[in-house]
């Protein structure tokens, strides 16, 4: 998509230019989003290595720890490269091999992301829990096993966010800012992290994640309708022609809500009958599932906690505080 470079040579020649090329949504739009996807799985990732930390330090391993940073080392390594050679390798191709691979981009970084969204709603609950034994048996095992558990878990949340910003970024301009809030949401999440390790604030994690869980179930529909329309732009999905609705008389796409919407959630004015229905479908489906998960999660542990004589506990919410 040769529409970054210009995006980028524009920005640059103007110096106070607060929009992008071509009247897309505003710097501090794009901005935003990615801040927030970044805090979210900055945050989830600072726990992960928050609980390996605190586990090898109470159990006196502290030899550890450089396994332990030289695995979290190469799992943000490869979580750059990942977002990059995908981003940017798509400037070297046509327009529409570009759009194409864009689309693609954008399924695959749904599809991850709503795994991962739904095994978190669950997995939550117990993942300290599940995080301390892995440890437990990579101590025994090695070095080597201890950084690999430690690259595999921040891994894991690494590639997913990757992704994600992938075909967020694709969708609200292809340029460098949404990188650029990628990185301040994961620095307000490192230091987030350390504060919650010494003690210094208390977070209700258990909210946290749901409500960062629905948003990011918004953003990846946005990203979805957005995959669904390049590929029916190249031709691939039937419909192209066939449109929903369209209010461009009446929503201005340039306006603050507009670029927000846009920028964010990948809001149009003239969206086709395929894109509104996968939306509304994805939502729907989705939300109910991450629900479900919850509450499956919670009932797990109230089992595994409960005492053979006592009665079974209600189905109430359980929030999950400060992991260590």
């Amino acid at each position: 998509m040769d529409h970054r470079v210009d995006y980028i040579s524009a920005f640059a020649s103007s110096g106070t230019s607060f929009l992008a090329a071509g009247g897309g949504p505003s710097i501090y739009t794009q901005m935003f989003g990615s801040a927030l996807i970044g805090l979210r799985e900055g945050l989830e990732t600072g726990i992960v290595v928050m609980v390996l930390v605190a586990f090898v330090v109470k159990t006196d391993r502290r030899d550890a720890l450089k396994w332990i940073w030289a695995g979290v080392g190469a799992a943000i390594a490869m979580t750059l490269v990942v977002f990059l050679v995908i981003h940017f390798g798509t400037s070297t191709m046509t327009p529409l091999a570009a759009e194409t691979i864009a689309g693609v981009a954008s399924l695959v970084a749904v599809g991850i992301v709503t795994f991962m969204v739904l095994w978190m709603s669950e997995a939550s609950s117990h993942i300290s829990a599940d995080l301390k034994s892995g440890m437990s048996k990579a101590l025994l095992a090695g070095g080597a096993s201890v950084l690999g558990l430690a690259f595999l878990a921040v891994g894991r949340e690494g590639f997913e966010t990757a992704l994600l910003m992938v075909g967020y970024a694709e969708s609200v301009s292809g340029g460098l800012w949404p990188l650029l809030g990628l990185v301040v949401g994961i620095l307000a999440a490192v230091v987030l992290t350390v504060l919650i390790y010494r003690g210094a604030i208390r977070m209700n994690l258990s909210v946290f994640f749901t409500y960062t869980g629905l948003f990011l179930i918004v953003v990846a529909a946005g990203i979805l309708t957005y995959g669904i329309r390049a590929l029916q732009t190249v031709g691939w999905l039937p419909g192209l022609g066939n449109i929903a609705f369209d209010v461009s008389g009446t929503y201005d796409a340039s306006s603050w809500y507009g670029t927000v919407l846009g920028g964010i959630f990948n809001v149009r004015p003239d969206p086709t009958v395929l894109q509104v229905l996968v939306w509304i479908v994805y939502v729907v489906v989705v939300t109910a599932i991450f629900f479900g998960r919850q509450r499956a999660g919670r009932r797990a542990v109230a089992q595994r906690t409960r005492t053979p004589d006592e009665s079974p506990a209600p189905a109430g919410p359980t929030p999950e505080r400060n992991p260590q």
